[in-house]
């Protein structure tokens, strides 16, 4: 693993998150089978089954990954300087990951570790038909902790993105009260993204009091946000939401988003797409969109335009990075 040297100046959005390598291969029906796979799910597996089903997979394409992670491609892609926070184990894919976030421009500078649980991947079999059937080993990543919060990285950022799926574990949560507490000390934002109504399922009472008492910036979809407040109705969360945070961007799917900031809400629509191919990451490129422009001052309904054209993008092409330049299609859409 390679060091790098400290980097300065103004950071737009610095990501923490799971550390994930993606790896992708060309399967067929029989093997998903035998495998015993459901084709087309997303499974956690344990250490031996990664490395068993690692084993099985044809060569393939590996990079980096992860909710947060695929943010910070987004925002790379949008010309925004951005840094990743997020744990890897001090091996081959730990090597994979490290150069492949900083070969696309965002700052990562988190050590890997030495021991413990190697470093995650998810195993993605892609068969004819196109269905992804996906494994997912969270190994070294769920044990990222606050002395993985880089407080320099911190100061230098506009915002620090955090993502909901490490909130499992009591030491992702300290660190993330630690990333707050030191925004908050810098006169800086945090944002939140919900990631899964799941995620909101299993800690709603601990994510209603971060919110309130430390986000500034809340991303969620219809489902996460009304989970969130154990509501039916997606306008009763929104009464809610505007009293905990001072902008909560939530999206809609086909019908776009909705961004509320005390009474000022901006309803926005889809950006067009000519055919939804895979969703994946659609969530994570919105947020770099609407974070991309809010830190340079554009105001809310053009941060949502912003987000909803990154996300038509990635969801009209398989895997959950942009594959055109962001900042070219912002440009072409939006002017500068």
């Amino acid at each position: 693993m390679t060091d790098t040297a400290p980097q300065t100046g103004e950071l737009n959005v610095l990501c923490v998150g799971n550390a994930i390598v993606d790896v992708l291969s060309q399967t067929d029906d029989a093997t998903i089978d035998e495998l015993g796979m459901v084709k087309g799910t997303m499974a956690l597996i344990d250490a031996e089954q990664a490395e068993a089903l690692y084993a099985r997979m044809s060569p393939g394409v590996e990079t980096s990954g992860g909710s947060a992670g695929n943010t910070a491609a987004g925002l790379a892609s949008l010309d925004a300087k951005c840094a990743f926070i997020g744990r890897v184990r001090d091996d081959q894919l730990g090597d994979i990951f490290t150069h492949d976030i900083r070969s696309i421009g965002v700052e990562y500078a988190t050590p890997a570790v030495t021991s413990g649980p190697p470093t995650a991947r998810c195993l993605i079999f892609i068969t004819p038909d196109a269905q992804r059937t996906m494994n997912t080993f969270l190994g070294a990543s769920v044990n990222l902790g606050p002395e993985d919060i880089d407080e320099d990285m911190v100061a230098r950022a506009q915002v620090t993105y955090l993502e909901g799926y490490l909130w499992d574990r009591d030491e992702a949560k300290e660190a993330f009260l630690r990333a707050a507490a030191l925004a908050a000390a810098n006169s800086r934002m945090v944002s939140l993204s919900l990631s899964d109504p799941f995620c909101v399922d299993r800690h709603r009472d601990s994510f209603r009091e971060f919110v309130s008492n430390h986000v500034d910036i809340l991303f969620a979809n219809e489902d996460e946000i009304t989970s969130l407040y154990q509501v039916s109705e997606f306008d009763e969360a929104l009464q809610h939401v505007r009293q905990d945070c001072r902008i909560a961007a939530l999206t809609r799917s086909e019908k776009g988003s909705v961004v509320v900031a005390g009474d000022e809400v901006h309803v926005v629509d889809a950006a067009p797409v000519d055919k939804v191919v895979d969703t994946t990451g659609a969530g994570d490129q919105f947020a770099a969109g609407f974070l991309s422009g809010l830190t340079r001052g554009k105001d809310l309904a053009t941060c949502a335009h912003i987000g909803g054209l990154a996300a038509a993008e990635v969801i009209a092409h398989v895997g959950p990075r942009p594959q055109v330049k962001l900042a070219d299609l912002v440009a072409a859409n939006l002017g500068g």
